[in-house]
């Protein structure tokens, strides 16, 4: 009788083990299943996010460029006053960086993906150095790139605008020992033929009806500002690296903010110091369309400018800034097109013949950095641990985000 009570009993031992079992297995299936749920749902929310980030960026920097181009084009004169429209704007982006910063939970880390002391502080002499520098560069290059969209068509101007990744290169190998590579030899070979072409057409499909003296000065601001553009991405990765030592959401939006500050101040006395502001009130009652789109005009660039600039943050946090700079890419023969449609350009052979030695130079910039961005992450999987649930931040790489408003 024991053993057969023994026996019982350990039948009954392994049933409730059974049962046991069954139940966490029963858990641990009902728990996968809500998390692949809950990370579906997420997933969708991130491209519903990147949608819009998106059509940010494209709508932004079109609309910014045709109306720039507009505002000329009824009558607007003064080019300090069109530089002012392009940076004026930076207050739309304080809500954003205030309501991310307060909700956005973000680990500090350097390039190489290592966390720092979260306690660290940069110099505020090097940071005011910093953002003054690279403000004034900005101030420069806009006022540069009102004169470029003055005298030029804005198919032409697009297409020059497109030069500032070889120049990014080239400042990049000398201040931030970026390695050439084959693909960006031929990008910068590419950009180059591609803005050059456009010195031999002919002024008859020049729709802003300029002389060919004037025409010349055109191409090289907008060529100057393209390469102060460069230049300011690299000082900026310098920056970073060197001063600011971070980039997280706040460094890198302090590093568009501050700046924009003092290249709107900048501009601002340029408006004064030129005597273009006594001339503001005459240009606006004589402008075509009438006073109230004057204003509107103006406010419509300064918006879309931060728009575009609002996309890129988001783009940069979303995914990447690989990513961010290869959307922005896209605007690149969507403008010429618009501008065929609203201002009745003409599209000749050689600015289509431009349009795609541009667009392979691009294709072939970004398949290196996407080769970088790879290999980096390659890397840090190689010499890292990760621990699950730990929050990580995507590494930003700075020379493919524009902090100044170009195509």
């Amino acid at each position: 009788m024991g053993e057969v009570h023994e026996l019982q009993l350990h039948k009954m031992e392994d049933a409730i083990a059974a049962k046991e079992i069954f139940s966490l297995e029963k858990n641990s299936l009902e728990d996968q299943i809500m998390k692949e749920s809950n990370i579906i749902n997420k997933k969708k929310i991130n491209y519903f996010k990147v949608a819009i980030y998106v059509t940010l960026v494209l709508v932004g920097q079109s609309c910014a460029t045709l109306l720039g181009r507009l505002y000329y084009e009824k009558g607007g004169k003064s080019k300090w006053m069109a530089t002012f429209a392009q940076l004026a704007g930076f207050p739309i982006l304080l809500p954003y960086y205030f309501f991310i910063s307060s909700t956005k939970t973000i680990t500090t880390k350097n390039k190489n993906n290592n966390i720092i002391d979260p306690n660290y502080q940069p110099s505020i002499f090097m940071l005011a150095f910093v953002y003054a520098s690279i403000g004034l560069t900005v101030a420069l290059n806009c006022y540069l790139f009102s004169i470029g969209l003055l005298y030029l068509p804005i198919s032409t101007f697009t297409l020059i605008c497109s030069s500032q990744l070889g120049f990014n290169a080239l400042f990049a190998y000398f201040l931030n020992s970026l390695k050439v590579t084959p693909y960006i030899i031929n990008s910068i070979v590419l950009l180059t033929i591609s803005s050059s072409l456009l010195l031999f057409q002919s002024d008859s499909s020049n729709s802003t009806h300029v002389s060919k003296k004037m025409y010349l000065i055109g191409f090289i601001c907008t060529l100057c500002s393209s390469a102060g553009c460069g230049l300011v991405l690299s000082i900026t990765q310098l920056g970073f690296k060197k001063v600011v030592k971070k980039e997280n959401f706040k460094a890198i939006m302090d590093m568009i903010i501050y700046p924009s500050i003092v290249a709107t101040c900048a501009t601002l006395l340029g408006l004064f110091a030129s005597g273009e502001w006594n001339d503001i009130k005459k240009e606006m009652e004589e402008y075509e369309i009438g006073k109230a789109s004057y204003v509107l005009v103006l406010t419509f660039i300064a918006i879309s400018w931060k728009v575009f600039n609002l996309g890129c943050v988001g783009l940069i946090f979303e995914v990447s800034s690989l990513f961010s700079m290869a959307i922005s890419v896209l605007g690149l023969p969507i403008v010429p097109i618009l501008a065929v449609v609203f201002f009745k350009e003409k599209m000749n052979g050689i600015k289509v013949i431009s349009m795609i030695l541009a667009i392979w130079g691009f294709i072939s910039y970004v398949y290196q950095q996407y080769l970088d961005e790879s290999e980096n992450k390659k890397e840090n999987r190689n010499t890292s641990n990760v621990t699950k649930g730990s929050s990580t931040l995507e590494e930003c790489n700075i020379r493919g985000f524009n902090l100044v408003p170009y195509v």
